[in-house]
């Protein structure tokens, strides 16, 4: 079972997406910057995706709408040349989960295969979530998309604009 996840018309400005390397520990983190949505029909709280292999990726969620991306244990990530964040997306918000959130939970732990591309110089990441399958590309912020499929399941995220990795002088 994955992680309900609803398309809804976006109230406001497009936000933007601010990512951050910590090179201790290889964790990349993505905040939305601009206005809080409070108030809305989803979780507040966190959504843990955990891989198969161990992999973990936490998402930081206020009123339904991701607010953050940390990808905390990389799986096997796979280079691709002519890897590119699809063209064809349409404008909005997700609401996660799609059932309001009850008071006293404020984490959702997702159990699925993770695999994560990235293109020849990692600034841009492609998470998917379960198998490939038919999806909707929804640009939630300048520098992250979301994919939801066809039964409302959260699909996958595209990591846009990541600065590289900082390279300690020698």
């Amino acid at each position: 079972m994955g992680l309900g996840a609803r398309i809804v018309e976006r109230n406001g400005s497009l936000p933007r997406m601010n990512y951050k390397w910590d090179p201790e520990t290889d964790i990349l983190t993505g905040a939305v910057q601009g206005p809080r949505k409070d108030g809305g029909a989803g979780l507040t709280g966190s959504v843990e995706l955990e891989g198969n292999d161990g992999s973990f990726i936490l998402l930081d969620v206020v009123g339904g709408a991701i607010r953050g991306v940390e990808v905390v244990v990389w799986p096997d990530v796979r280079t691709l040349a002519s890897l590119q964040a699809p063209a064809e997306v349409k404008d909005g918000d997700v609401a996660l989960p799609t059932r309001r959130s009850q008071p006293s939970i404020a984490a959702v732990e997702v159990d699925a295969a993770i695999s994560i591309e990235t293109n020849p110089n990692e600034s841009v990441f492609h998470v998917r979530v379960g198998p490939a399958r038919r999806l909707e590309v929804v640009r939630v912020a300048d520098g992250l998309l979301v994919e939801v499929d066809e039964g409302n399941e959260l699909a996958g995220l595209w990591l846009t604009g990541v600065p590289p990795f900082p390279v300690e002088a020698t």
